[in-house]
């Protein structure tokens, strides 16, 4: 099983990333997708996630109308776009994957303390 995180890099403030998650190993379509940041000295937070068939799309409040997840079932791909990056949005980004994550039915556990897969982060730097 592998999920591979990328895309990050360093942007300016307003700037745009697009990151992209690569699964391998496990049956993609029947997994929903998280994205995760943690931020030095601060908690692992649960930023985005798309159910399964990728019909459902739920965001934390902080990047909502600025991130944009999406998925690809027939490239085992999960795509986050960021605009409008601030400073506050700078973390290392990972993905995960867990079949409940999230689904029509909600995102009920945004901190995705029982995802069964979990890959390496990308770091994303925001500053001028």
């Amino acid at each position: 099983v592998q999920l591979q995180a990328s895309g990050g890099g360093l942007v300016q403030p307003g700037g745009s990333l697009r990151l992209s998650c690569a699964a391998s190993g496990f049956t993609f379509d029947y997994y929903a997708i998280g994205w995760f940041r943690q931020a030095p000295g601060k908690e692992r937070e649960g930023v985005s996630c798309i159910s399964s068939g990728g019909g459902s799309t739920y965001y934390t409040d902080s990047v909502k109308g600025r991130f944009t997840i999406s998925r690809d079932n027939a490239k085992n791909t999960v795509f986050l776009q960021m605009n409008s990056l601030s400073p506050e949005d700078a973390a290392v980004y990972y993905c995960a994957a867990d079949p409940h994550y999230c689904s029509a039915y909600g995102w009920i556990n945004p901190q995705g303390y029982d995802m069964s897969y979990w890959g390496k982060g990308t770091l994303v730097t925001v500053s001028s």
